[in-house]
Formats: structure tokens, sequence, C-alpha cells
């Protein structure tokens, strides 16, 4: 889990910029993918000195950033966009809340992606940043990875609209792309529960609670990544009407609406989730006082059974000499003779009442 850390002053200064992420070791790889509905060029192990030579204006570009640590790279790129250092600060700055901002000419949009670690109750979370410009597209990723192999398909083998729309089109697909990442965490944290629920029925193992416990910090973790996710979304769907940021074609911004109405079906699911480990958490709870509670009535029951037999023994044992019975002959034997019978008149009563 991500907490905000405090910064020192040099590090928040607009001409200071430093990668704060995890992936430290990683080499910042560029690829640039130029085409349009007739035509398409990719191009791999991509240098930023061939920016002005190999971007065409007249065709959607797609520069693609795997890395955050060659700070030069970053730079170039932002003055080839002519974006200030806030902008590409919060492209450093991976533990900054997903956020939107727009000016004239460029739209920045950063998003969390979220995906369950193999064999943990963990989430992985790496930023994603965009920058788009009218007919270019700049993504940048902390490591490689596969959140965007069926959009290079596509592009490439020329599947659906993507290379009849502008790059605003392409900013959908990729948002989209990282919004399923989502789906599949909150499925997965889904199985999770349901594999708790069910062993909190036939088991009250203290580990049980612990992993309800987990679940719920994920489902936490998982709601306040995506309702700033949300509101960035909709803020896009409002600059339709500012007037000042013209690289979102009118007819793109109902994909960008849709977005915003899959944030808010994840939000409700997570709130549902959320319910359904209060639910597990109040049965676990319950579970337990109800085992706690049949020892303490087989205690109690056993605790009767053995009352009576124990005031006779009392009787018996305060030894005056004026006591008839321990003169008999048989008298232990009618006395152990009356207390079996006496202990198994109650166990037939309390087995007709259903006590036990």
């Amino acid at each position: 889990m991500r907490k905000i850390k405090y910064k020192k002053g040099k590090k928040v200064q607009p001409s200071y910029l430093e990668y704060t992420g995890s992936h430290k070791s990683t080499k910042t790889e560029l690829q640039l993918f130029v085409y349009d509905s007739e035509d398409i060029i990719e191009y791999d192990n991509f240098m930023t000195n061939q920016l002005n030579k190999s971007v065409d204006s007249t065709k959607i570009n797609w520069l693609n950033v795997h890395g955050l640590n060659d700070i030069d790279t970053i730079k170039s790129i932002g003055t080839f966009l002519n974006v200030d250092n806030f902008m590409l600060g919060d492209i450093l700055n991976t533990i900054k809340r997903t956020k939107f901002h727009e000016n004239e000419e460029v739209l920045f949009f950063n998003i969390n992606s979220l995906l369950p670690t193999e064999n943990s109750n963990s989430i992985n979370s790496e930023q994603i940043s965009f920058l788009l410009k009218k007919d270019i597209l700049v993504s940048f990723q902390e490591k490689r990875s596969d959140f965007f192999t069926h959009i290079r398909e596509r592009i490439r083998t020329h599947s659906g609209i993507v290379r009849n729309k502008k790059a605003d089109y392409l900013l959908y697909l990729l948002l989209d792309a990282v919004i399923e990442n989502y789906y599949i965490t909150i499925d997965n944290e889904e199985d999770g529960v349901e594999e708790l629920i069910n062993l909190s029925k036939s088991s009250t193992n203290p580990i049980i609670l612990e992993g309800i416990e987990k679940h719920r910090d994920n489902f936490n973790f998982l709601k306040r990544s995506i309702i700033p996710l949300r509101d960035s979304l909709y803020d896009i769907k409002n600059i339709k009407y500012d007037n000042v940021f013209n690289a979102i074609d009118d007819s793109n911004y109902s994909f960008f609406d849709r977005l915003h109405q899959k944030c808010l079906e994840l939000l409700e699911q997570i709130e549902y989730d959320l319910t359904t480990l209060d639910t597990a958490s109040n049965f676990y709870f319950s579970t337990q006082n109800h085992k706690m509670n049949e020892v303490m009535k087989t205690l109690t029951v056993v605790s009767v059974f053995f009352m009576p037999l124990t005031f006779i023994v009392g009787i018996y044992g305060m030894n005056f000499d004026n006591m008839p019975e321990l003169h008999w002959k048989y008298g232990y034997f009618i006395i152990m003779g009356c207390m079996l019978i006496l202990l198994l008149g109650m166990i037939y009563y309390f087995k007709r009442k259903k006590w036990y």
C-alpha cells in the first residue's frame, strides 16, 4: 500500500525533476507508432533526437515511454511538446493521486494501474501518465508491461476504428485498458473474500479475520484510486464547453463518458464488496460466539449433572456419629446406585428438553 511521503523542498521545485517510483533500475526505452488509415510506421529503440524528423503532423503519432529514470529523455519530450516542468514533475512523482490538467495545447492525465500480486493478497500499483497534443499522444510507463499489447496489435493489423480516429480516441483506448485492470483486481479480491467466507463457516482460526481486514484495506485502496479517476474523467467531459482545448473531437467525448460510467460501476461494486466484508466479519464473530456458547453450554450441563452428586457426597462426608446409613452393610452400594439413578434421570430429562 502506497502512502504519501513528505518530500524535501528542492524536490518540489519546478526546475527540479526526480523519479520517485520503485523501478529505479529500469532502463528508459521509447517506441513510436506513426499511422493513419492507409499506412503505419513503427520505430523501436527510438531516440528523442529523432522526434523532429520522425513525428508526422499529418498522421497520428503514439510515443510510448518505458522507464522514467532518464530525466534528460523526459525533459527532451517535454521540450518537444512545449509542456512546463509542473507536468513533467507529476509524471515522475508516482506517489501523487490521479489528476487531469489541460491548457490551450496539451492535456495531461495520469492514472494508477492496479493488478493483483501473484500468490499474494497485495496489489501492484504502477503510475501511467499521458500527454495529448492534437496529433500526438505520449504515454509514460514505469516499466514494460502488457497493458497495451492488444492495442498495438489493433494498430498493426488495422482492426476496429483506431486507425481511422485521432489521438484522442487512442487515449480513450489506453485509459480503457488500464480501467479493465481494476475489474481484474476486484474479481481477484472477490474470489479471496468468497474463500474466506467459506472458511469462516467451518473454522474460527484468527487468520480468517486477518484475511478479511487485508481485503478491506485493498478495497479501500481501490476506492481511493478510483475516486480521483472518476473526478478527472468528469472534468474531461466538461472541457467540451470551455472552448480552450480542442485536441478532442466533439464526437469522441462520449467515449470518455463511458469511462466515467465504468468508474461509477466500479465504485458501486466496491461498496457492495465492503458490505460483504462487513457481513463476513459479523459472520465470523457470530460463529465464534456460537461455538463459545456451545462450549459454555456443555460445561454448564456437566456441572449441573455433578451438583446433586456433590451434594450427596457432602452430606455423607460430615462424619456425624448418628448417621444410620454409615453402618449399613450395603449402604455404600445403595448410595452409589441412587446416585447413578439420579444421574441417568437427569440425563434423560435434559435430553427430553433438548438442552444439549
